[in-house]
């Protein structure tokens, strides 16, 4: 095996909080061993900060974008793809399927856009704490109760259950498998090679593709415990040090 590649959000962290230092120390062994790819939903910069500029390759924005942070904490953009999203339609919709499913009630805006063509309909809003955010729908099934039908109101997009109580909206063929297909073909390395780690598998989460896909796939079910899941990707002297 010679790829490692990462979802952020669960996997590596809690939900858009910052990486903590077992974690970070813990990659910083396995990127002595293997090469290291984060695979995003967020823009490259988000995740980036996040991860506290930690030295990494980053596919961001669903495979759109394409970043590194080089050993001095610089982030280098080097690929950044845009798709024409029509917002008005976009949020027009939103609001028809707030009505419909009674997620009326939120704070900040009801649809959020990305320069990249993504957009996200948050259902609690923009401006609702992350504590409303992971009380809202702790174990996804609220939102993939609905999947089918906001799928089918965007049928240009690949549509996940993301963060703790969103949608996600990527223009077709963004998705973290066409990502990562991508990114292996560009850089020779044969999916034998690759292995994928995530903390949602499940239907309509965006790890959903990669393993539907039958790459290699270990989940994580709590970031805190990640290096005891991958200690067995370590040489006996290094997992020792853990």
């Amino acid at each position: 095996m010679k790829l490692i590649a990462f979802d952020l959000d669960g996997t590596l962290t809690q939900h858009k909080t910052p990486l903590e230092a077992g974690n970070r120390a813990f990659l910083s062994l396995l990127a002595e061993q293997y090469r290291l790819l984060m695979v995003g939903a967020g823009d490259c910069a988000r995740i980036a900060s996040q991860m506290g500029y930690f030295p990494i390759e980053i596919l961001g924005n669903y495979g759109m974008q394409y970043a590194r942070v080089d050993g001095t904490g610089k982030l280098v953009v080097l690929r950044e793809e845009t798709v024409y999203c029509d917002r008005e339609k976009i949020a027009a919709t939103v609001e028809e399927l707030r009505r419909r499913f009674g997620f009326t009630v939120y704070r900040g805006e009801s649809t959020l856009f990305f320069p990249s063509g993504c957009a996200t309909f948050p259902v609690l809003g923009t401006e609702a704490t992350l504590e409303e955010k992971l009380a809202f729908d702790p174990d996804k099934t609220r939102r993939r109760a609905l999947l089918s039908e906001v799928r089918a109101a965007f049928p240009d997009y690949e549509v996940f259950v993301g963060g703790a109580s969103s949608f996600d909206l990527s223009p077709r063929p963004y998705n973290k498998y066409y990502a990562l297909v991508r990114f292996c073909r560009d850089n020779g390395i044969p999916f034998s090679d690759v292995i994928y780690v995530g903390d949602d598998p499940g239907e309509g989460g965006n790890d959903e593709p990669v393993f539907s896909a039958g790459i290699p796939f270990i989940k994580i079910d709590d970031y805190r415990a990640l290096p005891e899941k991958l200690a067995r990707l370590l040489p006996a002297s290094a997992g020792a040090t853990l």
